[in-house]
């Protein structure tokens, strides 16, 4: 299967291989606006009808709409460019700054629709089909290629003996199994091939590991490392700078003494994740993980902490898409707040956990430091993020995979000076019908931010809600 792109950087070309022609269905421009750049020393062909469809959408407030008038910029723009008429297909290179070194081609003639009779003409997907027909004709020893984000308008094309595939370019991995999981364990050889000229010191209580070796350029920064056996090292990686890597012990929450806001680690991952959720350094946490795994319990023990106790934040703020798994219960009454009420179960939740363990004041006392601690959390709705911005705050995004990753960008760029974002999520649970788990904003922070220095991420292996919630998610 043709990529249509490459991704990170990495060039596709095949010497000598002849251009192909990519025939785009509307859903890929209303999907992705600069996709006609998109498909390298290929040419990109758009129907009339697919025009016609954009000016069908260009109304409204909606993304999609957006998309649709951002398309009509990028395809005026082109097309004012061009002096000499636009039969033989516009140059992209000097649009595109050399991303694209092909050509775009619109529909300049009327094409006959020569259909099996079961395929009524009226219908714009039937239309775009005779355009990729007309043209597979037209160019017998040219690869003519649909591309389209409908599953049914490729299947059709497909019978008809055309060549369709999916647009790509959104995936940020292809196989979600791939993406990073913050954690590696170290070979059981690890010390033989890394001890030689081993330095170690101590610095505020931890130990620090200077070493050298092959697995040291497969190593990221803030990635942590694991050796169980006779003698365990739970480490994180501070500095890879050429051969050498900078290993720093963590600290161990696993403890009673070291508990965070009462609770206390229950596994590996869960320490890992306490260790990245209480280092003031590290300014943006990603946690991934199936239902039950503690990524809320755990983020919002290290926020309360750190807003209540150690005072190194001001509040806690908490947002989360608001799709509803089944039918929608209509409008909700209230300020904003007591319309996200209902969203937030999840919150709710993990408060009466994280109460219940201040034992001492009996009722009155509970009632007040919940009291106490509502009042150092805020809910507020991702509709009325854009243009804020947040100081000195722990921001929480829940159910993150569901958002895309250009929302996700505008969440987090609302990060003022001393503020520190939580994104959590489990990219199983994708509720939103246009996203998949390779293009989900979550995967794509997850991919893009690793080895930056103030930033770290943790996938929680193993649930530890219950006997009965552990079982239903592994055979259900």
């Amino acid at each position: 299967m043709v990529k249509q792109v490459a991704q990170h950087g990495k060039s596709r070309k095949s010497a000598g291989a002849a251009t192909k022609l990519f025939v785009l269905d509307t859903n890929v421009l209303l999907h992705d606006p600069t996709s006609v750049y998109r498909f390298e020393e290929h040419d990109v062909y758009l129907p009339i009808k697919t025009l016609e469809e954009l000016d069908n959408n260009k109304k409204g407030l909606s993304d999609v709409s957006r998309n649709a008038r951002q398309v009509s910029r990028t395809l005026d723009e082109i097309v004012s460019s061009q002096d000499d008429g636009i039969q033989n297909g516009i140059p992209l290179t000097q649009l595109s700054n050399r991303l694209a070194t092909g050509r775009l081609l619109l529909q300049t003639e009327a094409i006959n629709h020569e259909l099996p009779s079961g395929l009524p003409t009226a219908k714009s997907d039937n239309q775009i089909l005779a355009v990729v027909l007309h043209l597979q004709r037209l160019n017998p020893n040219r690869a003519v290629i649909l591309v389209s984000k409908d599953i049914n308008m490729r299947i059709k094309a497909r019978a008809l003996g055309l060549a369709a595939q999916d647009y790509f370019n959104d995936k940020v991995l292809e196989d979600t199994d791939l993406l990073y999981t913050g954690t590696r364990e170290l070979p059981a050889d690890f010390w033989d091939k890394h001890g030689q000229g081993l330095e170690s010191w101590k610095q505020e209580g931890r130990t620090l590991y200077r070493i050298k070796g092959p697995l040291v350029p497969k190593l990221l920064v803030n990635e942590f490392l694991y050796l169980e056996g006779a003698q365990p090292l739970y480490a994180i990686v501070r500095e890879v700078s050429g051969k050498t890597a900078v290993f720093e012990t963590l600290t161990d929450y696993t403890h009673p003494k070291n508990a965070v806001w009462g609770i206390s680690a229950r596994n590996r991952e869960q320490n890992f994740a306490l260790n990245l959720l209480m280092n003031p350094d590290i300014d943006f946490v990603t946690l991934l993980g199936q239902a039950g795994t503690g990524k809320t319990l755990l983020t919002l023990a290290a926020g309360l902490t750190q807003v209540l106790e150690s005072k190194r934040y001001a509040e806690i703020i908490m947002t989360r898409v608001t799709v509803p798994v089944g039918e929608d219960i209509g409008f909700l009454p209230g300020t904003e707040e007591e319309k996200m009420g209902p969203w937030m179960g999840a919150l709710e939740d993990n408060l009466d956990v994280l109460n219940h363990t201040e034992s001492e004041g009996g009722e009155w006392g509970r009632a007040a430091t919940h009291d106490l601690i509502r009042n150092r959390i805020k809910i507020k709705s991702l509709n009325f993020m854009r243009g804020r911005t947040f100081l000195n705050k722990f921001l929480i995004i829940d159910e993150a995979q569901n958002l895309t990753p250009k929302q996700m960008k505008t969440l987090i760029t609302r990060a003022g000076p001393g503020t520190k974002v939580v994104c959590m999520g489990n990219i199983a649970q994708i509720d939103t019908p246009y996203l998949t788990e390779g293009s989900s904003g979550l995967t794509y922070v997850v991919d893009r931010f690793k080895g930056w220095p103030h930033s770290g991420h943790v996938t929680l292996q193993r649930g530890e809600r219950s006997r009965l919630a552990d079982y239903a998610a592994e055979v259900l």
